[in-house]
């Protein structure tokens, strides 16, 4: 997937054709990142108060349910449980067990890939566990994920592994070779994840929901005990085991590996994690990793930790210092566990055996403190699918159901004509609770120095930097054109201003779009401001990894992601950087703006546009054509953090763009559609999705 959406100027040359004199100016690097980390910081505070509070058995009951309560609101509400439609494709026989290949659907026609692993002598029935995978290729044949399902069958219990979306035999984007045109594992969840938001569906539902209709179908299998029946993974699958004890309330045990810590650690150790790793609303709700194991109190549960992992042990620490409390007053202190092996990251042989010793002390079922002798099988003997995919027996693909409910969406959504109603919209689907301008004072700022950072040959010979405080923690970074020395504040008196939102960076694409050179020629009497919203341009972050940026895992996606967890959209926030400026810009005395973006600005500016009052004129170059384009394709070239969680359910870019042609003379210069690639501009609309023909 790749983030670096070609800037076409309007001359058809490109502003990445030619490296700049100069690099980038980016001033402010970890702007953004102090901020996420203020924000996470102090909701776990005020969690831990809340945590704090409870003195008695009463209070971690009511404890229990709270938190189960809003989990489900992060992860529901759940679709209807349909037939699994289970069938045997293949049996293996072994000295002590049986493994039988299976494929179930979770969904109508969407196909899981498992293993079931039988003991051959009774008595039955016995405990049962499902086992969740992590992000290996060969999902459940993977070697440490077939050690502990088969050290367990061998052990005495019936075990049911099964292939995560996007993994071993469940590719959703194969080629004719059956290999990943995405690349497997991480870059399929993100790909299918990122897209789901639109729709309003979260990738991390759809995997807790292939782990909920696992159990089910475990519990069709006489050979197993339903009072008894476990759950246990490691990374990836450390995080499934978690969330599942969270949203599925018939386990008995738990184990997950290598995954709990907290947010906060991971957030300030720069921990990019996958989609399905970050609920919507989690942070927000006050929810860390430890309430999704204290839903499942007083079960058994062990944290399976590592002491050279990159999910900070310190923060596995934590949370069973929680547990332990949580327990405490339920009674059940002994319940909960921290185990923390002395190697990397990995559900390595000594986590696993902790887990046996653990699932042992719950169940009785075997006194074995250490793994017994494996004989790892070769990929092909445990496929289940013709081929070793899915896409052989045509089931669907997360992205078929994503297109489809986007149209359906698309059919019950009627257009917003009112700019009323479409501000009510945008506001609450943007959480823009500081959208009303009337009560927002105008901003501080600060004035930067210019001069020392080389000649940059800008469309006029002068340039001062503002830095507009937006909210606290975060300023947009404002450059003003003049066409003399000019360091102190804006000259007043001055009735209208143009103000660009940069693309990726105002100081590289005022130095190089001929279209803003025409612009600023074109309107002498009018000031001329651009603006770099936060995470763009001067405050682009270099967290996560180095140049990492633009990477699907990098830090453009870090944040959006984080945003959705705090339940404040990242284009929401960058909206409110333009609105703010806007009202800086009014209280410098410009009551006529002609507002203009390009690219990924002009999504924030065509919602700041539709709010704001003083906007009389809009032009946006490289605008998004609709929302509706990107749930409808397999196939896109935008960002997550240029995407609106669940906007589909209420309005599209298309509603927006109908209102400002009519109140704020919108030009839209070279619209791309879903792929960055240039439209003409009759397809600046929503598909249009007629019924079929009655007969």
């Amino acid at each position: 997937m790749v983030y670096g959406l070609a800037f076409a100027a309007v001359n058809g040359s490109s502003l990445a054709a030619k490296a700049p004199e100069l690099p980038p100016l980016n001033r402010f690097p970890r702007m953004v990142h102090n901020y996420f980390i203020e924000q996470a910081r102090r909701i776990e505070a005020k969690a831990d108060e809340r945590r704090a509070s409870l003195k008695n058995r009463q209070d971690a009951e009511r404890y229990v349910a709270e938190v189960r309560q809003k989990i489900q609101q992060c992860f529901g509400p759940w679709p209807e449980k349909t037939p699994l439609n289970p069938r045997i494709t293949g049996t293996v026989e072994r000295d002590t067990y049986r493994i039988e290949n299976i494929i179930f659907e979770s969904r109508p026609g969407f196909q899981v890939t498992a293993n079931l692993y039988v003991p051959k002598n009774g008595p039955f029935p016995r405990p049962g566990v499902v086992g969740t995978c992590g992000h290996s290729h060969d999902g459940k044949a993977a070697e440490s994920y077939q050690s502990f399902a088969q050290a367990l069958c061998r052990l005495g219990y019936v075990v049911l592994i099964y292939d995560p979306i996007g993994q071993g035999e469940r590719l959703q984007y194969p080629d004719d070779k059956l290999k990943s045109t995405i690349g497997g594992g991480v870059r399929e969840h993100l790909y299918a994840g990122n897209q789901q938001f639109l729709v309003g569906d979260f990738l991390g539902s759809w995997r807790a929901w292939d782990g909920i209709r696992a159990l089910d179908y475990l519990l069709t299998r006489k050979e197993v005990d339903p009072k008894q029946v476990g759950v246990t993974g490691n990374s990836g699958g450390g995080t499934m085991t978690t969330w599942l004890c969270g949203v599925e309330y018939r386990w008995s045990m738990a184990a997950p590996s290598c995954f709990v810590t907290s947010f906060l650690h991971n957030l300030k150790n720069e921990l990019p994690a996958d989609t399905e790793q970050c609920p919507p609303r989690a942070l927000a709700l006050g929810l860390d990793h430890s309430d999704f194991l204290a839903a499942q109190a007083p079960n058994p549960v062990i944290i399976l930790a590592k002491e050279r992992d990159f999910f900070d042990v310190r923060g596995s620490q934590i949370a069973h210092q929680r547990l332990r409390s949580l327990y405490g007053l339920l009674g059940a202190e002994k319940e909960v566990e921290l185990f923390v092996g002395p190697t990397p990251h990995g559900y390595s042989q000594e986590n696993r055996e902790a887990m046996y010793r653990w699932f042992n002390r719950a169940t009785q079922v075997s006194t074995a403190t250490t793994e017994p002798e494996l004989i790892i099988e070769k990929n092909q003997t445990l496929w289940a699918a013709p081929q070793g995919q899915v896409a052989m027996l045509k089931s669907r693909t997360v992205f078929d159901f994503t297109r489809d409910k986007s149209i359906a969406l698309g059919k019950k959504r009627a257009p917003i004509s009112s700019a009323t109603s479409l501000r009510k919209a945008l506001i609450d689907v943007l959480r823009l609770n500081e959208a009303n301008g009337s009560s927002r004072p105008a901003p501080d700022y600060r004035i930067l120095r210019s001069h020392s950072y080389g000649a940059r040959k800008f469309p006029k010979s002068d340039w001062t930097t503002y830095m507009v405080d937006t909210e606290p923690g975060i300023q947009s970074v404002v450059y003003r054109l003049n066409d003399e020395d000019h360091q102190s504040r804006p000259p007043q008196g001055v009735k209208k201003a143009i103000l660009y939102v940069s693309h990726q960076s105002s100081d590289v694409e005022l130095r190089k779009d001929s279209m803003l050179k025409q612009l600023i020629h074109e309107n002498p009497e009018a000031a001329f401001y651009s603006c770099d919203v936060r995470g763009i341009g001067e405050s682009r972050p270099n967290t996560c990894a180095q140049n990492a940026y633009l990477n699907p895992y990098g830090s453009d996606y870090f944040y959006a992601i984080h945003s959705i967890m705090l339940n404040r959209p990242y284009v929401g926030r960058r909206t409110l950087d333009v609105l703010r400026v806007i009202d800086w810009l009014k209280a410098t005395g410009h009551s006529e703006v002609h507002l203009v973006a390009a690219g990924w600005g002009s999504i924030p500016a065509t919602f700041a546009a539709v709010l704001a009052e003083p906007v009389k004129q809009v032009t946006l170059k490289n605008a998004l054509t609709s929302y509706s384009a990107i749930a409808e394709s397999k196939t896109y070239n935008w960002p997550l953090s240029s995407l609106v969680p669940g906007i589909l359910q209420h309005f599209d870019l298309p509603d927006c763009y109908a209102l400002l042609k009519r109140t704020k003379k919108l030009h839209l210069i070279e619209p791309w559609d879903e792929n960055g690639k240039t439209v003409e501009h009759d397809h600046v609309s929503p598909p249009t999705h007629p019924s079929p023909p009655t007969r």
